[in-house]
């Protein structure tokens, strides 16, 4: 009667949903104050000044239709031309307006590039920890995603188990950096030794091989990293964008996909995520947005509080026990469990009120994702409690 597949995505929430709803739940109970939910990716970082006095400017002095008629499905063309002279000029990216499709965020960017691309029997290869959702994306577009495991010591790249699983079924590789959950970020040598190694394996394979940049966090780094501009070293690369994390608008739905010149046969590409975006029910991007993010383009919230944060949660939790690595960037710390089963290490610490979710999900089990874009003051808070969950593990050790 429905389509089984359709069922089970509807039917099976991811665990991050699932435990967010949870903490809603036991806030209920106990009082939101006494339940720390460190389960959710989203912003709390307020939504700046400009980007309120740019849509109520919009709103209040355009043309109505221009603010909230259809549009292209590409975009507006003049807010292209603005987003992409704003890449040349931070990130050296050779790009016009017609090299960037407009999208309702990042999770609409990487869909449309994978339904774009997905040929009979394609390989999308992810390396983890990596965002679950790519699983359920890849698949539902026909391709089979295949799992580099972590490199556990830095969370960088294994070179030797990339190239293991490269095969001429691999379509692209999927870059994540700075990386939800890990919060490394691969900088320009390893960014290098990926195009080198890439390059080599189109040359064996007689096809092109992309490399899918998800980028939603590039703006969010800390103690001096900096993200390389991946198109610069490599030419088959597709940059998926959203404006959720660097201007807090997560329900906003505006991004792009920047699809430069030097992608091997350009105008199909192109064109090929134009159609994968009609097939995918895309009209266009929220016009409105579309003329907030073009206003603003070039503006830099300030995002100083994950650094913060960042800092006071790891070594905070360094000093209880935990082993984690100290984030570089994104607003995620993915530190070891105290037990080999993650999932149950994270129902332990339900009880006591920390919402903490597994690594398993990331596929990279025994750690643990806390998502650190919350209140500092709660941070501060619930430091106590993840240090009675390292002295309950302490003691049942001993």
């Amino acid at each position: 009667m429905v389509s089984e597949q359709m069922y089970e995505l509807g039917t099976k929430k991811s665990t991050i949903r699932t435990i967010f709803e949870y903490g809603q739940k036991r806030a209920a109970e106990v009082g939101a104050e006494n339940v720390f939910d460190f389960s959710l990716g989203n912003p709390n970082v307020p939504t700046p000044d400009f980007i309120r006095d740019a849509a109520i400017d919009i709103l209040v002095h355009s043309d109505p239709m221009e603010v909230h008629g259809y549009t292209i499905a590409p975009g507006k063309p003049q807010v292209c031309d603005v987003l992409a002279a704003d890449l040349k000029k931070r990130f050296g990216m050779e790009i016009t307006g017609k090299n960037l499709f407009l999208t309702a965020g990042a999770a609409a960017s990487v869909t449309i590039a994978f339904k774009a691309l997905t040929e009979e029997g394609d390989e999308f290869v992810s390396i983890a920890p990596y965002f679950p959702e790519y699983r359920v994306f890849v698949e539902s577009c026909g391709g089979k995603l295949v799992v580099v495991p972590a490199k556990v010591d830095d969370f960088q790249i294994d070179f030797a188990a990339l190239e293991a699983v490269i095969t001429t079924h691999t379509k692209a590789v999927i870059i994540n950096s700075p990386n939800n959950p890990s919060g490394a970020v691969y900088n320009e040598a390893t960014i290098r030794q990926l195009a080198d190694l890439l390059r080599a394996k189109e040359m064996e394979y007689a096809h092109p091989i992309f490399i899918i940049a998800d980028e939603p966090y590039r703006e969010i780094v800390y103690d001096g990293n900096s993200v390389p501009c991946i198109p610069q070293f490599y030419d088959n690369t597709i940059v998926c964008y959203s404006y959720s994390k660097s201007f807090s608008l997560p329900g906003e739905r505006i991004g792009y996909i920047a699809v430069p010149d030097s992608v091997a046969d350009f105008a199909r590409v192109y064109g090929a995520i134009a159609g994968a975006a009609r097939v995918l029910t895309h009209v266009n991007a929220p016009s409105l947005w579309q003329l907030v993010i073009a206003r603003c383009a070039g503006k830099a919230a300030d995002l100083s509080t994950y650094a913060r944060n960042a800092a006071l949660l790891y070594e905070g939790l360094s000093a209880a026990g935990f082993d984690c690595m100290r984030p570089q960037g994104a607003f995620y710390l993915f530190p070891k469990a105290l037990e080999e089963d993650d999932e149950a290490f994270c129902a332990r610490a339900r009880e006591f009120d920390l919402l903490l979710v597994p690594g398993a999900d990331f596929g990279c089990p025994g750690y643990f994702r806390a998502a650190y874009c919350v209140r500092t003051e709660m941070i501060e808070r619930a430091l106590p409690r993840f240090q009675k969950l390292a002295a309950f593990y302490k003691e049942i050790h001993e």
